[in-house]
């Protein structure tokens, strides 16, 4: 019996060369995994301490120090994807300062509550030290092994980093009153270096990597709003003893988050991603997707409490907490995938996601029926967009309501994926199923009766040989 192989030595130190952005079979690395793992944790530790703040009636504060902490969490978690996408070689050296960054978000995460409660951020700003450091020696590595605009824009990118985080030691500093003044101009200058930094060469960042990464983050992140609604429902039920009180509430939290996921991912956006300009756009605006999706979390753990023990805040306040998040999360994916990526005669299907944003805000007046409510709309939105894309039979090409787009070309760039081709016979079936289901009539069930009869297969055949020229 023959052993295994020995594995294969690992040099610690290798050439931090640029990847190519049409490389094939691109995909996150279990670092990457590993990194999104921990950063959650300071995600969810927001999300617990915006809840108290609300609880304790410090709602305007609460709000602030929650997009405050939420943005120093993902931008640098930002930070490190898109570096990682042109640069990551995978050596001894990159591998331990990827650590170091996780220890730092770990160290920010402890700081959170303190944030919160007692406006004190220095331990906030040292695990932030500890994450910019670590990017910005990464940066310089990048820029040794680089020439030219390569190595110019590596440059501009480490002394960018390590420039405002110097900048935001004045947030210590700084009197409670001015720090949101403080703070948007330190995020100004964050969210300025990329452009400033590519102005002269664009990092070989690769599309469908930078897709994937945004999509698992944000999976990531929906899972732990599902945790933290999971949580308080069984507190409540072990303390209160209301599970009859509490199941309309927890199914509606989870069809809006099922419907969460549906929506994200209805529409392939790497083929989109051709331009720096584009891309950081794209990217940028997923703050406030994420910030949502976290933020419905903690509302659907403000409504349990207003159910069973009366939330210090308004029932309509407290249902506001959840439907608000929801319909933000709404708008903010139809300007980012929709509007952008989803091209398509019917106009009216543009405004899906606008009206069903508009009909979460309304359930808001139905107090604690507000979050079942507005789990009905979200599915109601999923539904009418899989029965629009029945129609025109979008399944096949991918990249619709009724496939997960971000299947599509997983091979790589450029290359085939698995997702992008046939589907079984049962999910055609449950597709041609709800699109006719989605109209709410038996118009719709006989309108694909007719297609599927002798007669309409006969008329889709013509058509057919006739748009080929057969």
């Amino acid at each position: 019996m023959t052993s295994p192989p020995p594995p294969p030595f690992r040099s610690p130190l290798l050439p931090m060369v640029a990847r190519r952005r049409d490389e094939e079979h691109r995909v996150a690395t279990p670092l990457e995994l590993l990194f999104d793992l921990c950063f959650v944790v300071a995600v969810g530790q927001a999300g617990v301490e915006l809840v108290s703040a609300f609880a304790d009636e410090r709602i305007g504060a609460g709000l602030l120090n929650y997009a405050m902490v939420f943005f120093a969490v993902w931008w640098a978690w930002m930070n490190f994807t898109w570096f990682a996408s042109a640069y990551d070689n995978d050596d001894v050296l990159y591998r331990v300062t990827t650590l170091v960054q996780i220890a730092g978000v770990l160290v920010l995460a402890a700081g959170v509550r303190r944030a919160f409660e007692e406006e004190d951020y220095l331990v906030v700003w040292v695990g932030y030290v500890i994450m910019r450091v670590a990017l910005s020696s990464q940066w310089f590595r990048a820029a040794r092994s680089s020439r030219g605009p390569a190595r110019r824009a590596a440059l501009r990118y480490g002394c960018g980093v390590l420039a405002c985080q110097a900048g935001w030691a004045a947030l210590l500093v700084t009197p409670t009153g001015g720090r949101p003044w403080v703070f948007l101009a330190l995020a100004a200058c964050e969210l300025s270096v990329p452009y400033w930094a590519e102005h002269s060469a664009m990092t070989p960042w690769h599309p469908h990597h930078i897709a994937e990464r945004y999509g698992l983050f944000t999976i990531i992140v929906l899972g732990e709003s599902i945790s933290a609604a999971t949580i308080a429902v069984k507190s409540a039920v072990d303390e209160h003893d209301a599970l009859t009180e509490l199941l309309p509430l927890a199914g509606g939290g989870l069809l809006i988050v099922f419907s969460a996921w549906w929506i994200y991912f209805a529409v392939p956006v790497h083929a989109g991603l051709t331009t720096s300009r584009r891309a950081f756009l794209w990217g940028y605006g997923h703050y406030v997707v994420l910030a949502a999706v976290a933020g419905i979390g903690a509302g659907i753990e403000i409504a349990v409490q207003d159910v069973v023990d009366r939330a210090p805040i308004s029932r309509l306040g407290a249902a506001a907490t959840a439907t608000v998040p929801t319909a933000i999360y709404l708008v903010s994916v139809w300007a980012l995938h929709v509007r952008r990526y989803q091209v398509d005669p019917r106009r009216w299907r543009q405004g899906v996601l606008p009206v069903a944003a508009g009909l979460v805000l309304l359930c808001t007046l139905l107090a604690e029926w507000a979050v079942p409510a507005a789990g009905v709309v979200c599915v109601g939105a999923v539904v009418v967009g899989v029965a629009a894309d029945g129609n025109r039979g979008e399944e096949r090409a991918g990249g619709g309501w009724g496939t997960t787009g971000w299947d599509e070309g997983r091979g790589g760039a450029g290359g085939e994926g698995e997702g992008a081709g046939g589907e079984g016979a049962s999910m055609s079936f449950v597709k041609a199923s709800l699109s006719g289901l989605g109209w709410f009539g038996v118009a719709g069930v006989m309108r694909r009766a007719r297609r599927f009869s002798v007669s309409g297969v006969r008329r889709r055949c013509r058509r057919g040989a006739w748009r080929t020229g057969r």
